[in-house]
């Protein structure tokens, strides 16, 4: 994709200065010329490709072998249904890979199967079909009991897979296209009937990798893996307007095991929201997400979060690790989003090393979101938040330091902040810090934090917590697969 398209959108929609530009274009650079290490691909000399996934695969096919046309025109929804029932019976007989080559392949949604792979070449690109006959419509998540755009059900996703085991979806930076302009409008114009469909949707699985791929104008959210574990996401580059509704980047949701790494987001929503079910419907399914890990991510989100926990974070959210983050021209850097009624918790987050630019504030928590699935919730049903540390963070052009709000009677306890510098903006706000509800500590922190979080003082400083030992997802280590070409 040309660089000057890549930008167009998110500048036009919203001028910035020169500092987020060129931060923007590097990050771009960086994901689209395979800079990163998980984003490495080789081109063989004898015609083939050698990847990096967590399985290999004794059998190859295209989706031109189940005559698929990569015209732009055609759909091809048949064929790769086709293709993926095919290649299901190698499940037990060292799996399937089916490679989509250089084109453009009009599709609506399809279901994976186990132990396949996936796989788009660089000039690949999966349109999501305009015709809403190729979306089916299915019941909304049971940790949610609603829709999130309607009442009723919401589109099935454009790649989706459900009880599932050894799934790789991946590509030397190939592109999924949703086409998403049409589903915004009809959001914008109140015209849904269900809620609107994903790009990728894994369902009840386990091991997972979706990686080095580019993902373009998603209908809402991007990537989301749920009541699923042993989740790769790396080195996806994810880009839709910042005025887009609801195209979250990566979506972790009741999930357990998951490591996002090396990831450029550009989208109208959070890049990364942490959910676990909403409201009554997630405290009875009881879900957590939890040991997920977030490093090496590059986020744009003018109106939105870097990081987002919650608001869905009824069946609880903990053990969250986040390292080497930059953000720019976001609306928060790291925000909790709950409300009365949501029940659940969100405990033991751990974030460091974070770089923001451009930013309205660095920190919030809300515990007054509301935006509740129905009239059912549980006015007594209050979240616990506890054990939040962030430390060693520049932010640079803030409007506000930090927002912390929490419910009377059910107070946030067990912040901590450690060596965060804040400059401010000219036109910030004279307030730097308003803080309601919420109790914990600083400890070497520019600007002074407000009375309830007391600075440690020069004679015991403090340094927040992050956890020195790995979760089971850091020990995956990718094997080295391979692909031939046999077809132009």
């Amino acid at each position: 994709m040309p660089m000057e398209e890549l930008c167009k959108n998110p500048i036009k929609a919203h001028p910035v200065k020169m500092t987020f530009l060129v931060l923007v274009l590097a990050a771009a650079a960086a994901a689209l010329m395979g800079e990163v290490e998980g984003r490495k691909v080789r081109i063989l000399e004898d015609n083939g490709i050698e990847y990096g996934a967590i399985s290999c695969r004794a059998h190859t096919a295209s989706i031109t072998d189940f005559g698929g046309v990569g015209d732009g025109e055609t759909s091809n929804t048949k064929a790769f249904k086709a293709a993926v029932e095919r290649l299901s019976q190698y499940a037990g007989d060292g799996g399937a890979q089916l490679y989509v080559p250089a084109g453009r392949w009009l599709t609506g949604s399809f279901n994976l199967t186990s132990h396949f792979t996936l796989f788009l070449h660089q000039d690949a690109v999966l349109l999501a079909s305009q015709d809403l006959n190729e979306w089916p419509v299915i019941e909304p998540l049971p940790s949610y009991g609603h829709g999130r755009d309607t009442s009723g059900g919401r589109y099935i996703s454009l790649i989706f897979g459900t009880n599932l085991t050894d799934v790789v979806i991946t590509g030397n930076n190939g592109t999924i296209d949703g086409q998403g302009d049409r589903w915004w409008q009809l959001f914008h114009q109140n015209k849904l009937k269900y809620t609107r469909p994903y790009l990728i949707e894994i369902m009840y699985s386990s091991g997972i990798q979706i990686s080095n791929l580019t993902l373009l104008n998603s209908p809402a959210w991007n990537v989301h893996p749920v009541y699923s574990s042993n989740v790769l996401i790396q080195g996806i580059t994810i880009i839709a307007p910042v005025r887009s509704p609801n195209t979250d980047g990566i979506n972790p949701d009741s999930c357990t095991n998951v490591r996002i790494e090396d990831c450029y987001i550009i989208s109208g929503d959070d890049c990364v929201a942490v959910k676990s079910g909403w409201d009554e419907y997630g405290i009875r399914f009881g879900w957590p997400t939890k040991q997920l890990v977030i490093r090496r991510l590059t986020c744009v989100s003018p109106t939105s979060a870097v990081i987002a926990l919650g608001s869905e974070m009824s069946g609880g959210i903990e053990d969250v690790r986040a390292e080497d983050i930059v953000a720019v021209d976001s609306e928060s850097g790291v925000r909790i989003k709950t409300g009365i009624g949501r029940g659940g918790y969100v405990k033991d987050i751990y974030v460091r090393r974070m770089t923001m630019h451009t930013m309205k504030w660095a920190f919030w928590m809300t515990g007054d979101y509301g935006s509740h699935a129905d009239e059912n919730y549980d006015p007594h049903a209050l979240p616990v938040i506890q054990g939040i540390n962030y430390r060693d963070m520049v932010v640079e052009n803030a409007t506000m330091a930090a927002r912390l709000e929490g419910i009377s009677g059910d107070t946030f306890t067990g912040i901590c902040i450690s060596n965060v510098t804040i400059s401010l903006a000219a036109k910030a706000k004279k307030q730097p810090w308003t803080c309601t509800d919420v109790e914990g500590i600083t400890s070497n922190v520019t600007p002074p934090p407000c009375s309830l979080l007391p600075d440690q003082g020069a004679e015991k400083i403090t340094t927040c917590r992050f956890p020195e030992d790995n979760i089971p997802i850091d020990a995956v280590e990718l094997k080295k697969c391979s692909y031939q070409f046999s077809h132009a």
